[in-house]
């Protein structure tokens, strides 16, 4: 515990004045620098020193009390070297959390894109510290005969490995030194002179991935569910909803019974507050930073996936057929396209519109989409709206 600097010592009109701090209670300044690092954390598990110099001192700094704070209550496990702080979150994995773009609209990764993550990992893990990008492409392409991947020299593979690199450069894993990767995307004998970072390479995977060989294997292994509570606590922080149904009934009722715990453990390192309902739990940020996803959303898609809620809902069908709900994107995007500048070109095609809804809402856990049928989910009543439409905007 870190206490102020002459804290022992009594102070009669404090003590007479004021009510005294609980021992374990860290003074609110130190209070507020945990929840902001134990925050940074759980958006950004990995921190390097000279891309964010403040949060990397604030992590080092009370490294001991989040790593206790971390394993004790989570099941994670913080590690801190000279420059990088690593969180291991290692209790569940969560059921959608794509790795998303580093770009100033950023988006999931598409699956050729994890296939070069993935195979730009393993040309790097061993060195060297400097690489040209040439000679790291032919790696890479060792690394695909390996693994009997077939890799071309097209601009959609191009594209996808710079945006590999490029989130690899976002973490703090690789700087461009000389020129800069985005050029190989349209230019397949662009060069780039790249320094590497092996150790925080070797620091990316979860140790799971060493023994799973099988994306079922990574997931049986990485669920802890064996220790409950930090395994519950874990959902609770990762998912933007437990249901009854995620939960045996023993673990659905030991999670009620210590609610008021909960709700104490998620405030104090989080800020987060705890809404409780017959149907499930949610985990409810009043300053909105601690996502990487947000619900509602802007633009079309956001504003498509409100209207649909409100369509469905208002059905008082559930499940309904997924032609149905192409059938009211459809409807939404002929209204909404002409009437008001927020609908853009993706409304243009109503079914890759209704594509894009539909993953939206299965991130958030408002709905379970399967090839014929969309169900929501009850979180998503909290959403349904009314919509009116004045002067050419949505309202």
């Amino acid at each position: 515990m870190t206490t102020e600097p002459g804290s022992s010592r009594a102070d009669p009109e404090a003590s007479t004045h004021s009510p005294a701090r609980p021992a374990s209670e860290p003074p609110p300044e130190i209070a507020l620098d945990l929840r902001a690092a134990a925050r940074h954390l759980v958006l950004h598990p990995m921190v390097a020193a000279e891309q964010e110099p403040e949060m990397f001192r604030l992590i080092r700094r009370h490294e001991a009390q989040l790593d206790r704070w971390f394993t004790q209550r989570f099941g994670y496990r913080l590690q801190v070297s000279a420059d990088t702080a690593r969180l291991f979150k290692s209790s569940t994995i969560a059921s959608r959390r794509p790795l998303r773009t580093e770009a100033a609209r950023d988006r999931p990764f598409a699956q050729r894109e994890y296939t070069m993550l993935a195979l730009t990992l393993a040309a790097m893990a061993a060195g060297p510290e400097v690489i040209s990008l040439r000679d790291l492409i032919q790696e890479i392409r060792s690394a695909a005969a390996d693994a009997a991947v077939t890799l071309s020299e097209t601009p959609s593979d191009r594209r996808a490995l710079v945006t590999a690199l490029r989130w690899l450069i976002g973490w703090g894993m690789v700087a461009e030194v000389h020129a800069r990767v985005d050029s190989y995307a349209s230019d397949g004998s662009a060069d780039a002179v790249l320094r590497v970072r092996p150790d925080r390479v070797a620091m990316l995977p979860l140790p799971v991935l060493a023994r799973s060989e099988t994306p079922e294997q990574l997931r049986e292994r990485s669920d802890q569910r064996r220790a409950s509570r930090p395994w519950m606590r874990s959902m609770l922080l990762e998912e933007p909803v437990v249901y009854r149904s995620d939960l045996t009934d023993d673990e659905w009722s030991e999670l009620r019974r210590r609610l008021g715990d909960e709700r104490d453990i998620f405030d104090e390192m989080f800020g987060l507050s705890i809404e409780a309902r017959a149907e499930g739990l949610a985990a409810i940020d009043p300053e909105g930073g601690l996502t990487d996803s947000r619900f509602p959303a802007g633009g079309t898609v956001g504003q498509a996936a409100l209207l649909l809620i409100d369509r469905l809902v208002a059905a008082d069908r559930n499940p309904v057929e997924r032609s149905a709900a192409v059938a009211a994107v459809t409807e939404l995007a002929e209204v909404h396209r002409v009437r008001s500048r927020h609908w853009g070109q993706i409304a243009e095609n109503p079914k890759f519109l209704t594509d894009d809804v539909l993953e939206l809402l299965q991130d958030h856990r408002l709905a379970q989409v399967s090839d014929e049928w969309i169900e929501l989910l009850p979180a998503a009543w909290r959403y349904a709206v009314e919509v009116r439409i004045e002067q050419g905007s949505l309202l």
